[in-house]
C-alpha cells in the first residue's frame, strides 16, 4: 500500500501543474455544479473545502459562493491552486495547509463542507484504521457546521465507465460505511474527460491512471473518456 501513497504523493508534490491539466478536462458537461447546487443552493454560502488540491473545485464555488476558504496538506498543491484561482479574477477565496483531520478553522463557520477526491485515500493509505479516520474527518466536518448546515462527499465511481461502479472492493465498502454507518445519501453523475487531442488524452491518462487503464480506454483517436463520479451529502441539525 506505501507504494501507491507514494505514487500519487511524487504528483502532489512534484507534477501539481500536469495533475491541475488532467482534472481541468474532467467534466465536460459541467454535471458536478449542477448537482452541487442542486443538493444546497450555493448563492451567499460560506464553505470550508477539505482536500482541495489544485482547486478544481474551489473555481467552481466561487461563482456564486459568498467565501470559500479551501485547505490542502500540500503546498505544491497549494502554490498551483492559487496561480489557477486568480487567473478566475475572483477575490472571494482563501487557501491555506491543513489536515483533513484537524482544520484550521473555527468551529460552527459553515454552510456547506466539502471534500472532493481527498477522503477516499484513507483505505489505501491507511488500510488497518480507515474507519477511525473516516470517523475522525466526518466529525471535523461536523464540527465545522453551523447548524443546518451540509457535507458534501466527491468521489471517483469508475473511470472508462459509462455506468457507476466502484473502482475496488475496499472503495465500495468506504462508500457503504458513509451511507449505512453515517447516513449519507447518495447520487451520481457523469463526469467525462474531453481531451484536446488524442495525444494530450495519451498523455495525461498515462500520467495518474497507469498504462492499463489508459489502454482500455484509448484506441489511438480517444478524445472523449466516460467517467462516473459519486456525491454523497447528509444535512448536519446541530
Amino acid at each position: 500500500m506505501s507504494s501507491r501513497r507514494d505514487f500519487f504523493q511524487n504528483i502532489y508534490h512534484q507534477r501539481a501543474e500536469q495533475f491541475d491539466r488532467l482534472v481541468a478536462r474532467e467534466d465536460r458537461h459541467g454535471n458536478l455544479f449542477a448537482a452541487l447546487h442542486d443538493i444546497r443552493p450555493l448563492g451567499g454560502l460560506r464553505i470550508v473545502e477539505f482536500g482541495a488540491g489544485t482547486g478544481r473545485i474551489t473555481r467552481l464555488l466561487s461563482v456564486l459562493v459568498e467565501q470559500v476558504f479551501a485547505f490542502d496538506i500540500e503546498a505544491p498543491m497549494l502554490r498551483q491552486a492559487d496561480s489557477a484561482m486568480r487567473a478566475t479574477g475572483t477575490t472571494n477565496w482563501r487557501l491555506a495547509q491543513g489536515d483533513n483531520g484537524r482544520m484550521p478553522v473555527v468551529s460552527r463557520c459553515a454552510d456547506l463542507v466539502i471534500e472532493g477526491w481527498s477522503f477516499a485515500h484513507v483505505v489505501g493509505w491507511h488500510p488497518q484504521d480507515w474507519p477511525a479516520r473516516t470517523d475522525k474527518m466526518l466529525a471535523e466536518m461536523e464540527r465545522i457546521l453551523k447548524p443546518g448546515g451540509v457535507a458534501i462527499l466527491i468521489e471517483t465511481m469508475g473511470t472508462g465507465s459509462r455506468q457507476p461502479l466502484a473502482p475496488s472492493g475496499k472503495l465500495a465498502e468506504l462508500y457503504r460505511y458513509w451511507e449505512r454507518e453515517h447516513g449519507f445519501s447518495y447520487r451520481w453523475i457523469r463526469t467525462d474527460f474531453q481531451f484536446a487531442s488524442p495525444k494530450e488524452a495519451d498523455e495525461l491518462m498515462r500520467f495518474f491512471f497507469g498504462d492499463d487503464v489508459a489502454d482500455e480506454c484509448l484506441d489511438g483517436d480517444t478524445v472523449i473518456v466516460p467517467e462516473c463520479t459519486g456525491i454523497w451529502w447528509k444535512q448536519f441539525d446541530g
